[in-house]
């Protein structure tokens, strides 16, 4: 009877592999990359898995969906090698960084409720004439490009800094936030988020799909924790 136990948690890469519809090589090559512990070989070379791989593979698979690929392939690495304080402080870091996501969210959503409206501009300006339209000085708008918020191209012939349409916005922008008493450091995540929505009114419509997001990797992580501390406990 201990045999046919033993030969019950016997696994191949095939059986591993087909729970999660992957291929045996995917198993293969998470093995060869630390994701998986060794596995021990028969008398004729095949690997032979354990419910322990099998474990370890369930708990990269769902360390992914929040962690993403590298990281949670990390996490396993260094378990594998038992150095699980250094797995722990990669899982501390996916979860510092999702905070810092929500902070930049909660940011982003408080300052469109208090920004007025940004009408779009057309054509470029030169320093001169942006500094005036914004009430502010040409050295402020040199910080402002220094800090990342300002991305002012150059005039071919003169050299001279020129803000196209999309820079003028984000300088707008940046003076209603710092009227607004927001720090330059907090500006430019902001700045970041409407460059990337292609506007201020298209962000608007994207921050409940950004707030589902997130909470989607909230629960990830904690589906990915769950599968780990399994993982640990063999």
């Amino acid at each position: 009877m201990g045999r046919n136990l033993q030969t019950r948690e016997r696994l191949r890469p095939v059986d591993l592999a087909r729970e999660h519809g992957l291929s045996t090589q995917a198993v293969r090559n998470y093995e060869a990359d630390g994701i998986l512990p060794a596995a021990e070989r028969g008398p004729h070379g095949y690997r032979t898995y354990t419910p322990r791989h099998a474990q370890a593979l369930r708990a990269f698979l769902a360390l992914v969906p929040g962690h993403g690929h590298a990281t949670a392939a990390s996490i396993m690495e260094a378990v594998n090698r038992d150095a699980v304080e250094e797995a722990l402080r990669l899982v501390d870091e996916s979860h510092a960084q999702l905070l810092e996501d929500r902070r930049t969210l909660q940011a982003v959503a408080e300052a469109l409720r208090d920004l007025e409206p940004v009408p779009q501009e057309r054509g470029e300006m030169f320093v001169g004439p942006l500094a005036g339209k914004l009430g502010v000085r040409p050295a402020t708008l040199r910080e402002w490009e220094r800090a990342g918020l300002l991305r002012p191209g150059r005039d071919p012939r003169t050299g001279y800094r020129v803000y196209s349409a999309a820079d003028v916005r984000d300088a707008k922008l940046t003076r209603q936030l710092r009227r607004g008493g927001y720090l330059l450091e907090r500006i430019a995540p902001l700045i970041d988020q409407v460059r990337s929505a292609g506007g201020v009114v298209p962000l608007e419509s994207t921050l409940s799909d950004w707030h589902s997001r997130l909470s989607a990797r909230g629960r990830a992580l904690l589906s990915g924790a769950a599968a780990l501390n399994t993982y640990l406990d063999c």
